[in-house]
């Protein structure tokens, strides 16, 4: 058991912390709005997940860097620190390109 990948996980995420308050871009700039947005997003791709393993579709790959702690049959504890991260980098995206777009139709 190793916590290598969660580790690298946790990085990201701080990373992403990291520019969300450096820029403003989403907890920065409405923390109960991103909350809720996070949370909602990171259910429904933990259902979709849960879903998918049901279905027989999703399956658990072995690898030497995960910890091997399971959420659930075939769902290891990484996975949702992964998808997270996902949220958090898609909605950081988000703001960042709207105010981009925004200074450019600027005069």
């Amino acid at each position: 058991m190793t916590f290598a990948y969660l580790g690298a996980l946790l990085v990201s995420l701080a990373g992403m912390v990291v520019l969300d308050w450096r820029y403003r871009l989403f907890f920065w700039r409405s923390p109960v709005r991103a909350a809720v947005v996070l949370i909602s997003g990171l259910m429904f791709f933990l259902i979709w997940d849960l879903v998918g393993i049901g279905l027989g579709l999703f399956s658990r790959g072995e690898t030497a860097y995960m910890t091997g702690i399971l959420l659930a049959p075939e769902l290891p504890l990484e996975e949702a620190f992964f998808l997270a991260f996902l949220c958090y980098l898609t909605m950081n995206l988000v703001f960042l390109f709207e105010r981009m777009l925004a200074a450019r139709r600027r005069p």
